[in-house]
């Protein structure tokens, strides 16, 4: 099976007085992603007693945090790419930003936001997090459109076919690997990975988490978010060796001969922290001894989400 994007990377692009109007597909995967996991993270806010405009309220400081980690994160270990003309770093059309800057910037918003708000932080996460994988997964098909974040060839059964132009050295010499050379959709792979790893988190937090019966919860706040950390991270690093287009540590992007891949060093990184985290909050729980009636009591900060609005929400459940 061949998979090939069934347009161009253009979603709309014309001209209206003079001035180009473009829109990616990748740009408006990218807001779809977020549009259905603020959706998802509104559910489980009002199943936790928060007003669902909390999520939306929070959602364009991610957005704009994201996008700059994002670009931030790929620009430090691209820099001699931009060095010559640091002013090029603002022109996104170029390309380039990586999803572990994306994800800093998510969690500093968060931050942020808590504290303008005056939710407790730790519990908020929980709230957040699957969408955040959620939107990860659903952004990747925007690397799809573009052409880029694959692998090297495959002989597997199926596979992505590139076109000559957004092919890397050596890839693009086509007398050694012709126009019909497969290789790994690495997307694909991400995409999938990520979509299981929401399924998880939201089992484990419905058997095991807050609203679960007294006796199975054994998830304290913040748990999710290392337990995240742990399965994106784990799929991540092995999905990262297949990729040729990788950040190296030595600055230059590629498949990292003689290298370590920026990606899956940050990987081991984050299963050993998340691992050691979630240790430690199961010693002394980063929220505090905080019960269920604490920690709702603590929503009372609040603006109460409307009697007809929060009957409508939890029967939709989360």
């Amino acid at each position: 099976m061949v998979l090939y994007p069934p347009d161009d990377p253009f979603l709309i692009s014309f001209t209206l007085f003079g001035i180009p109007i473009v829109v990616r597909w990748y740009g408006a995967i990218i807001m779809t992603g977020a549009l259905i996991a603020a959706m998802l993270a509104s559910r489980r806010a009002v199943a936790r007693g928060y007003h669902p405009d909390h999520v939306w309220n929070q959602l364009m400081l991610g957005l704009i945090l994201g996008i700059a980690g994002a670009r931030i994160y790929y620009v430090v270990f691209e820099w001699e790419r931009f060095a010559p003309d640091p002013w090029s770093a603002l022109n996104l059309t170029t390309g380039g930003i990586a999803i572990h800057g994306a994800i800093i910037g998510a969690l500093l918003s968060t931050v942020i936001y808590t504290r303008y708000a005056k939710l407790p932080y730790w519990d908020w996460l929980d709230v957040c997090v699957p969408g955040f994988l959620l939107a990860q997964s659903i952004g990747r098909w925007g690397n799809f459109f573009n052409q880029e974040a694959y692998g090297r060839p495959t002989d597997l059964p199926f596979g992505l076919r590139i076109d000559p132009e957004y092919r890397l050295p050596p890839y693009n010499d086509l007398s050694t690997y012709p126009i019909t050379t497969l290789f790994h959709p690495t997307f694909l792979y991400e995409s999938v990975w990520n979509l299981v790893g929401v399924g998880v988190l939201l089992w484990l937090d419905r058997r095991f988490g807050r609203l679960a019966p007294p006796e199975r919860r054994r998830l304290n706040p913040g748990d999710l978010l290392f337990l995240y950390g742990i399965i994106y991270s784990s799929g991540r690093f092995w999905i990262e060796g297949l990729r040729i287009d990788s950040l190296c540590a030595n600055g230059i992007g590629g498949d990292c001969e003689g290298s370590i891949r920026v990606a899956q060093l940050v990987s081991v990184t984050a299963i050993v922290l998340c691992a050691f985290l979630l240790y430690l909050n199961h010693r002394r729980p980063f929220a505090g001894p905080s019960t269920g009636a604490q920690v709702m009591a603590a929503h009372s900060t609040t603006e109460p989400v409307p009697e007809g609005e929060e009957v409508e929400d939890k029967r939709v459940g989360s």
